[in-house]
């Protein structure tokens, strides 16, 4: 069990029955009444994300995650196939998961988080840099160039 005082961005704790990860959080100190903590949580499961506040002092049950290197080998249809370099071991991930799955290439590492309770991938995160080729694109017109 963790404290407010231990809130973090990208911290993933468990409430209201799922699993939420730490978007933003803001501790407030009102002249008047007890400090709280203001969090934006988003859903592992759903994606979807809400808005909570937790009085000073609240405990909350964190989730331990751990993280590991993968690479995407393909996708067929909405399934991506992941393999962990380390053991070889393979794991899909629908494509509803992933943000921004349009942006990987095959064969490129990604880290995902996994929760060690029940090895269930939490988040994906792609490199902060990614080098794609253009294949086509329109031919340039007389007088449409930015300056």
């Amino acid at each position: 069990m963790a404290s407010t005082s231990d809130i973090r961005k990208g911290l993933c704790i468990k409430y209201s029955n799922d699993i939420y990860k730490i978007i933003d959080f803001q501790h407030v100190k009102p002249g008047k009444g007890p400090a709280f903590v203001r969090t934006k949580l988003k859903s592992v499961t759903s994606g979807k994300v809400i808005d909570n506040t937790f009085s000073a002092g609240h405990k909350i049950e964190d989730i331990r995650v751990e993280t590991h290197k993968f690479q995407f080998l393909y996708n067929d249809g909405d399934t991506y196939h992941f393999m962990n370099n380390a053991d070889y071991s393979q794991i899909q991930l629908e494509k509803d998961a992933l943000d921004n799955s349009d942006l990987m290439k095959e064969g490129e590492i990604v880290t995902i988080q996994i929760n060690t309770e029940d090895n269930m991938p939490l988040s994906v995160d792609l490199p902060a840099h990614v080098i794609l080729e253009i294949k086509s694109t329109e031919p340039g017109v007389k007088g449409n160039t930015a300056t």
